[in-house]
C-alpha cells in the first residue's frame, strides 16, 4: 500500500468555462469511470469491486439509494458516479500517523475537501489533545476510555450524536440504541438536512414518510414528473428506468430551474444506442421553473384538473377512491376554484400554455408518478409544496395501483434505512417501548436535536460531546462560520471516519478520529467469522451488503466493533445492553431489530433471500393510509414564492458531477461544462446585463435575510441557461450564505435553495474562503401573498 496520494489542490484561477452538455453518459462516463478506479485502486482491485457493487452477494453503492432491479441485473450494475465512490473507498493510498505527524492542524485549515480526501484512508485511531497541534496516534482501548470519561463528565441533553445516511442498518440501530441508553435523543442525520421535508409532509398525509412506488412502477407508469432533481448526476441508474417508462409509452415531465443534461438525453452506455448519437430523449416537457415556484406550479395543475373534471364529470376525479380513502377533498377544491394566472405566472416562470399543456398530460394519464429531491425540500414552504403534490396524486386515485404513487428520491444509499432503524431526534411512543421492553433500558422520551438545532447548540456552547458516524458535518450543514466556531469550542469532537475531512481540522478542544471499514472493505475478524450488513433502498427494499476487499490497513475496526466498545466503555460491563455479542456477530443485532422494528420480523432469514425483501407499505401496498383519521388527508395551502428585491437573485446550491454530498472525486462539472473550478455562480446572460456585471466577473456574494448579511468572496460569474431572476452555486462553498434561521417551516431543513443575494464586485485582498455576518441595510425578501 502506498503511504499516500500526492494531488494538487483546486486552484480557482484554471477554471475553465465551456457549453453544456446536452446528454449524460455514454462512452465519456466509462471511460471517466475506469480511469478513476485504475488511478486510486489499481486494476485488481477495481475489477474486484466493480463486479460486485450492486450484485447479489455483493456490497451496495456506497452513493446513492437507487434501487436494483429484482430480475436480471447488468454485470456493470452502478453509474459513473458509483464507480467513483468505489474508487474513493478502494483507494490502495494510507494517511498513516507519520502523515499526521507531518501536517500540523494548521496547515490543513486552508485544505480544500477534495485535496484532504484525496490523501487516502485513515490508517489509524489518532487523537489531537489540548496544547497539541497535530494529531497523534492513540490505541483503540485508549481511544475508547477518552471518549468514556468524556462522557462521564457531562449530562446527556449536552451530547450529540450525528449520523451520516451511508450507515448500515445493524450500526444505525446499535447507535441510538447507545444514544438512548446514554438518555438523550439528541440523534441529528443528514435526513434532517435533505429529505425531512419529505417526511414532514407525507406522514400527516398519508400516513407514512417513505415513497410509494416500486422500480417497476417507474417502469410502468404513464406519466412521471421528474421534479427538483438532476438524476443524470445525482442518481444516473433512475435514467434507465425513465428510458423504460418511454419505450413503454410513458411520458415524461422535467420540472427544474437548469436545464440538466440527464433530463434531456441518456446515452446508455450499456446499450450500441448510447455510443451514437444524441442519445435517448427523456424529456418530453421541460419546465424550466423558476427556484420556489412548484407550488404555485402544483396548485395550478390541481386548479386545472378539477376545472376539467367540471367539464366532464368523472373523467378526471378518481370519486370511488375519494369518497372511500380520503378528506378534505371539499376543502381543497374550494381553494382550487379559481386562480390568479398573472402571479402564477411571475411565481412559477412559466407561460399559461406550459402549464395547461402539463395539466393535459394528467388528465390523460391513468397512472402518474411525481418524483422530487431536494430542489423541493429545501425551501421555507416546501413542506406544503409536497402536500400540494399529494393533493394531485389523490385527485386521480393514484395510490395502491401499478405505475402511481409518490417518489421522494433518497440520496446517501441508506439513509432511509437509517431513519426507519431509529436514528430520529424525534422517536415515537411506540419505538421507544420496544427499545425498553428489548434491553430493558429507560429511553428519554424528550426530543432532542436535529441538524438545525446543533448548529445552535454549538453556538450556545452548549455542545461538550459530539460524535460523528460517518459525514462531515461541518461542511454538510448551513451558517459555515458559526458552525465551525461552535465545533472548536466543543470539550470533545469524535469522527468515525474512512477519509480526512474539513470537519477533523475545525475539531473540539480534544479531537478523536477513529477509522472504519467502508462498504467495499472485508469484515471477518469475528469469532463467527465474515460479516455483511443491510441496507434500504429508496423503494423500501431491505437487502444485505458485504465487501470482499483487504482492508488498507490492519487497524481498521467495522462500525458495529466501534460502536458496541464505545457503549461498553461509556456504560460498564454491567449494563443490560450485551454490547459484545453484538459486535461479535450481527445476526444478534438483527434478532433484537426483528423484535423492536415492524416490518423486519424474521429478519436473518429474509435478508438472506435472493433479493433481500420489501417492508410494508399500506398507501402501496393496500390503499389504506394510517393517519389520524385513518384517511389520506387533502390539505389547503397559501400560494407562496421566493421573489427577490430589485439588485437581488434567487440562488440555490447544487452539486458538481465530479461530487457526492461533501465527497469530491474530481474538479469536473462535466455536464455543465465548467471544470477546474468550484467557487462559481451560473447567472441567466439577461440578468447578469440587468445587473451591469459581465461574464467571467469575479464578485463577492452577500445574501440578507432578517436584517443580517453573509459574505463569501471572490465566486466567478457564469453566463449559463437558469431560470430568469434565479441563480446557481456549488454545495458546500454556498453554504456560509445561509443563515441558519433560514429553514423550511416544520422540518427545519436548511433553506439551501431558498437564498436572496446580491454580487458585489470583488476587490483585492478579500480571501477567497472569507465568510462574514453583519448587520444589513436590506431585509430578506419576503414570499410574494
Amino acid at each position: 500500500m502506498s503511504s499516500q496520494s500526492r494531488v494538487k489542490d483546486i486552484n480557482e484561477d484554471s477554471l475553465h468555462v465551456g457549453p453544456p452538455e446536452t446528454s449524460a453518459a455514454g462512452l465519456k462516463a466509462v471511460a471517466v469511470a475506469l480511469e478513476r478506479g485504475l488511478e486510486q485502486a489499481g486494476p485488481v482491485r477495481t475489477a474486484r469491486s466493480l463486479l460486485r457493487i450492486n450484485q447479489r452477494g455483493g456490497f451496495d453503492c456506497p452513493g446513492c439509494a437507487w434501487p436494483e432491479p429484482d430480475g436480471h441485473r447488468k454485470a456493470a450494475e452502478f453509474c459513473e458516479n458509483g464507480a467513483k465512490a468505489v474508487a474513493e473507498e478502494a483507494t490502495t493510498s494510507a494517511v498513516t500517523p507519520e502523515w499526521w505527524d507531518a501536517h500540523p492542524v494548521a496547515t490543513l485549515l486552508d485544505k480544500t475537501d477534495y485535496w484532504l480526501s484525496k490523501q487516502g484512508r485513515i490508517a489509524e485511531p489518532v487523537v489531537l489533545r489540548p496544547g497539541d497541534d497535530r494529531y497523534r496516534r492513540i490505541s483503540w482501548t485508549d481511544a475508547f476510555e477518552l471518549v468514556a470519561e468524556h462522557l462521564r463528565a457531562t449530562t446527556p441533553d449536552r451530547c450529540v450524536f450525528y449520523t451520516s445516511g451511508r450507515t448500515a442498518n445493524e450500526t444505525a440501530f446499535m447507535y441510538q440504541l447507545f444514544a438512548r441508553s446514554l438518555g438523550t435523543n439528541n440523534l441529528p442525520d443528514c435526513s434532517n438536512m435533505c429529505h425531512e421535508s419529505s417526511g414532514s409532509a407525507l406522514n400527516p398525509t398519508i400516513g407514512i414518510g417513505k415513497g410509494t412506488v416500486s422500480l417497476e412502477d417507474i417502469h410502468d407508469a404513464k406519466l412521471v414528473f421528474v421534479v427538483g432533481q438532476n438524476p443524470g448526476t445525482n442518481h444516473p441508474r433512475m435514467l434507465s428506468a425513465l428510458k423504460e417508462c418511454r419505450d413503454r409509452g410513458g411520458k415524461v415531465v422535467a420540472v427544474n430551474p437548469l436545464p440538466e443534461a440527464g433530463l434531456l438525453h441518456f446515452k446508455d452506455p450499456q446499450t450500441v444506442g448510447g455510443y451514437i448519437g444524441d442519445g435517448a430523449t427523456i424529456a418530453d416537457e421541460f419546465l424550466q421553473i423558476k427556484v420556489g415556484g412548484d407550488l404555485a406550479l402544483f396548485q395550478a395543475l390541481g386548479h386545472l384538473l378539477l376545472e376539467e373534471e367540471r367539464k366532464v364529470p368523472g373523467a378526471v376525479v378518481d370519486r370511488a377512491f375519494l369518497e372511500a380513502q380520503t378528506e378534505g377533498f371539499e376543502a381543497y377544491a374550494a381553494a382550487r376554484a379559481s386562480l390568479d394566472w398573472e402571479v402564477t405566472e411571475r411565481a412559477t416562470g412559466l407561460t399559461r400554455g406550459e402549464i395547461e399543456a402539463t395539466a393535459r398530460l394528467l388528465v390523460d394519464s391513468k397512472a402518474t408518478i411525481v418524483c422530487w429531491a431536494l430542489g423541493l425540500t429545501q425551501q421555507p414552504h416546501s413542506v406544503d409544496t409536497i402536500r400540494e403534490i399529494v393533493n394531485l396524486l389523490l385527485l386521480q386515485g393514484n395510490f395502491g395501483k401499478p405505475g402511481a404513487g409518490a417518489c421522494p428520491v433518497r440520496g446517501h444509499s441508506n439513509v432511509q434505512g437509517d431513519r426507519t432503524m431509529g436514528i430520529w431526534e424525534k422517536p415515537n411512543e411506540s419505538l421507544l417501548a420496544s427499545l425498553d421492553a428489548e434491553f430493558g433500558i429507560d429511553s428519554p422520551r424528550e426530543h432532542g436535536f436535529d441538524s438545525t438545532q446543533a448548529l445552535a447548540a454549538f453556538e450556545r456552547d452548549d455542545v461538550d460531546v459530539f460524535v460523528s458516524l460517518g459525514g462531515n458535518f461541518a461542511q454538510a450543514n448551513s451558517d459555515t462560520a458559526a458552525l465551525e466556531a461552535g465545533m472548536q469550542r466543543a470539550g470533545l469532537t469524535v469522527h468515525i471516519s474512512t477519509k480526512p475531512n474539513r470537519s477533523h481540522v475545525v475539531h473540539g478542544r480534544t479531537s478523536l478520529i477513529l477509522p472504519t471499514l467502508g462498504r467495499t472493505d472485508r469484515d471477518d475478524k469475528h469469532p463467527s467469522g465474515r460479516q455483511f450488513l443491510s441496507v434500504e433502498d429508496s423503494m423500501s427494499m431491505v437487502h444485505s451488503t458485504q465487501g470482499r476487499l483487504e482492508p488498507v490497513s490492519e487497524h481498521l475496526l467495522a462500525e458495529p466493533v466501534i460502536v458496541a466498545r464505545l457503549a461498553a466503555a461509556a456504560l460498564g460491563d454491567d449494563h443490560a445492553v450485551d454490547w459484545r455479542a453484538m459486535a461479535e456477530d450481527y445476526d444478534v443485532i438483527r434478532d433484537h431489530i426483528s423484535r423492536v422494528i415492524p416490518g423486519f420480523e424474521d429478519f436473518n432469514r429474509r435478508v438472506r433471500q435472493r433479493n433481500g425483501f420489501q417492508l410494508p407499505n399500506p398507501p402501496r401496498d393496500t390503499r389504506t393510509f394510517a393517519t389520524g383519521a385513518g384517511r389520506a388527508q387533502f390539505t389547503v395551502s397559501p400560494l407562496e414564492y421566493l421573489e427577490a428585491p430589485a439588485g437581488h437573485l434567487i440562488l440555490q446550491t447544487v452539486r458538481s458531477h465530479d461530487q457526492y454530498n461533501t465527497t469530491f472525486y474530481g474538479q469536473d462539472d462535466r455536464y455543465r461544462g465548467i471544470s477546474d473550478g468550484r467557487r462559481v455562480i451560473l447567472v441567466h446572460p439577461e440578468d447578469l446585463a440587468g445587473l451591469g456585471l459581465e461574464d467571467r466577473e469575479l464578485v463577492d456574494v452577500v445574501s440578507v435575510f432578517r436584517g443580517e448579511e453573509r459574505r463569501a468572496n471572490r465566486f466567478r460569474l457564469v453566463a449559463y441557461p437558469t431560470a430568469r431572476g434565479c441563480a446557481a452555486a456549488y454545495f458546500p462553498e454556498a453554504n456560509a450564505l445561509v443563515h441558519r434561521d433560514l429553514v423550511a417551516r416544520e422540518s427545519n431543513t436548511p433553506g439551501f435553495k431558498a437564498l436572496t443575494v446580491r454580487f458585489e464586485r470583488h476587490e483585492t485582498g478579500h480571501g477567497a474562503g472569507a465568510a462574514s455576518v453583519e448587520g444589513g441595510r436590506h431585509g430578506a425578501a419576503e414570499p410574494a401573498p
